[in-house]
């Protein structure tokens, strides 16, 4: 089974975590996005990973190489994002026989993978409450019969999940025409397959599409959730581990510190003394969480500080990162309502009750800055001492 990976986008909707890191190279537990599509590519049998590179390609190819466990891999380049049929057509030189379409920025149960690559041709199909912002599957005994894009009326609860299995002959359908919105879509594809094969339904048994910053949250809650506890790194003094946390070689843990699980502090971290870190918390490497602060639920990337007596809750901090001291992230509206975030200039609800801060890469925070809930940091942006922050900025 030769696997191609979709991971060619920049994720405008993820801003501001990816103005220089490509979305699928985002961090989830102790690895990039797409990593964990590979991963689940690979224990499913496959035979070769064609990723499908764009914008930042240099880091999708620094992290595969020539050969990812075991497994061969090749790189196609899309020049232009147009579309994901546009994408899967730049990986057709390298396709040979029955292949499967895989997106580097979803996250599948294993247990799915392995029953989609299985039961080829095939489509992944995933019960939703409400189908109506899905392209939605038609079925007959298992069977596809048709695929319709956000339909009023939804004729199953089954949304198309992003992953598939074409047969050989699919290289030939992959010229379909540009849609309304002016891209190459799969869809049409997956309808040819329809028309011209007989395509199973494999209903996934948990799927999750990561496009914004509060699903990042939620991919770390469930991959923190599954790590075996590990101390490999230092723990000093009375520190306490509690449940599901793996310290990592070259990671310290100073005196006084409360880590409760799910937990991943990565090499070069270092925790405390006295701080408190709950909740799925991933401290990539070389971070520092020091003296008094209190760290829940939160992704915290490479190179970032909150050094000095703060709270930082529901919140995903970029690269380099540096948090004044006293800095307080507010997580929870006083309403109780969902918190919102602005996403490519439109207002949308995380539909998450409590939810913080986006801070891109090298955002620094003065002395007792406090920042609203949902506000999103642009890279390199600075607050001044004392100051409340409310919007984006």
């Amino acid at each position: 089974m030769q696997v191609v990976v979709l991971a060619a986008g920049e994720g405008t909707r993820m801003r501001p975590l990816t103005a220089s890191t490509p979305k699928p190279m985002l961090p989830v537990a102790d690895r990039p996005l797409v990593a964990h599509t590979a991963d689940a590519a690979v224990q499913a049998g496959a035979s070769e990973l064609i990723f499908v590179v764009g914008y930042e390609a240099d880091a999708v190819r620094a992290y595969f190489g020539s050969e990812y466990r075991g497994v061969p891999v090749e790189f196609a380049v899309q020049e232009a994002q147009l579309g994901t049929a546009d994408a899967v057509r730049s990986a057709r030189p390298h396709l040979d026989n029955e292949f499967a379409v895989l997106n580097g920025d979803n996250l599948y149960d294993q247990a799915s993978i392995t029953a989609l690559f299985d039961a080829g041709p095939s489509i992944a199909a995933y019960r939703v409450a409400d189908p109506t912002a899905y392209g939605v599957l038609s079925t007959d005994d298992g069977r596809v019969t048709g695929i319709v894009e956000k339909p009023d009326d939804p004729p199953t609860e089954l949304a198309n999940a992003g992953a598939y299995v074409f047969p050989a002959e699919a290289r030939g359908w992959l010229d379909v025409e540009q849609s309304e919105r002016g891209e190459y879509e799969i869809t049409d594809v997956v309808a040819r397959a329809i028309e011209q094969s007989s395509v199973t339904a494999v209903e996934v048994d948990r799927w999750l599409d990561v496009g914004r910053p509060w699903e990042l949250l939620e991919a770390n809650e469930w991959k923190l959730a599954q790590l075996e506890r590990r101390v490999d790194g230092e723990v000093r003094g009375d520190a306490t581990l509690d449940g599901r946390v793996v310290v990592e070689v070259g990671a310290t843990v100073e005196p006084g510190v409360v880590v409760e699980g799910p937990a991943l502090i990565r090499s070069g971290a270092t925790v405390g003394p006295n701080a408190y870190v709950r909740g799925a918390t991933l401290l990539g490497e070389d971070t520092h969480v020091g003296h008094g602060v209190e760290i829940k639920n939160s992704v915290i990337r490479a190179g970032a500080a909150v050094p000095h007596v703060s709270y930082v809750g529901d919140s995903l901090l970029g690269t380099n990162v540096n948090l004044g001291a006293g800095t307080q992230v507010a997580n929870l509206r006083h309403d109780d309502a969902a918190v919102s975030q602005t996403v490519k200039g439109e207002r949308v609800s995380t539909e998450r009750r409590k939810y913080g801060v986006v801070a891109g890469d090298g955002v620094k925070t003065a002395v007792n800055t406090s920042i609203n809930p949902g506000v999103c940091l642009s890279p390199d942006a600075i607050t001044t001492p004392g100051e409340s922050v409310t919007r984006d900025r």
